[in-house]
């Protein structure tokens, strides 16, 4: 049993100290087995179906993984995703997460989250898939995430969106012509387009 114990305890280490009750399954781990490193003190468990080490959390952005083991259909976006590309100087109260209109949206205690309900025929267009110790996250592209700064601007803020705007071009190398397609697909061209001409 003890050496079950550090197999688990080990297997959580390799995936940066952050995992989910399902893959802890699909590794071979029973039920009983994660109770005991649970009363062991070795793990604990944050929320419904996620655990972490007790010693310490290795992964970088543990939230965003933490959200992409709860909601693994969720794409990052927003405020977070442009935190994720580092356009912004911003930093997010909320994960905030995108997910189709009409989906059920998880409930997940921690972190904190906020959903955005996007339309189903736009919601997919511009998500990249990124790996970060094993853990698949979903987060859109950098000129995906401006534009989508732009069209909820009432919440996020127009200096917050410019300012973006301004990063992805002279400092991250997004393309105008990409902007202007993810602006075009999301009906916000016509604020865009003199701003981006200001920059570029």
């Amino acid at each position: 049993m003890k050496n079950r114990k550090q197999k688990l305890v080990y297997f959580i280490k390799n995936r940066g100290g952050l995992a989910g009750y399902s893959e802890i399954r699909k590794a071979g781990f029973d039920k009983s087995l994660i109770r005991s490193v649970i009363k062991s003190g070795q793990v604990k468990r944050i929320d419904r179906g996620l655990y972490q080490l007790t010693a310490g959390n290795y992964v970088p952005n543990p939230d965003l993984v933490a959200v992409s083991i709860k909601a693994p259909k969720g794409i990052i976006c927003l405020l977070s995703a442009l935190a994720f590309h580092e356009a912004t100087s911003e930093i997010p109260r909320y994960v905030q997460i995108a997910i189709s209109r009409g989906k059920h949206a998880n409930r997940i205690k921690h972190p904190p989250v906020k959903y955005y309900r996007y339309a189903p025929d736009i919601w997919e267009e511009g998500v990249e898939g990124h790996e970060i110790q094993g853990h698949k996250i979903r987060v859109y592209n950098l000129a995906r995430t401006v534009i989508d700064c732009f069209k909820f601007r009432n919440k996020i803020g127009l200096d917050v969106a410019r300012d973006a705007l301004k990063i992805a071009v002279r400092e991250k190398g997004a393309s105008p012509k990409e902007i202007m397609k993810y602006a075009k697909l999301c009906r916000v061209e016509g604020i865009i387009k003199p701003i981006l001409e200001a920059i570029i």
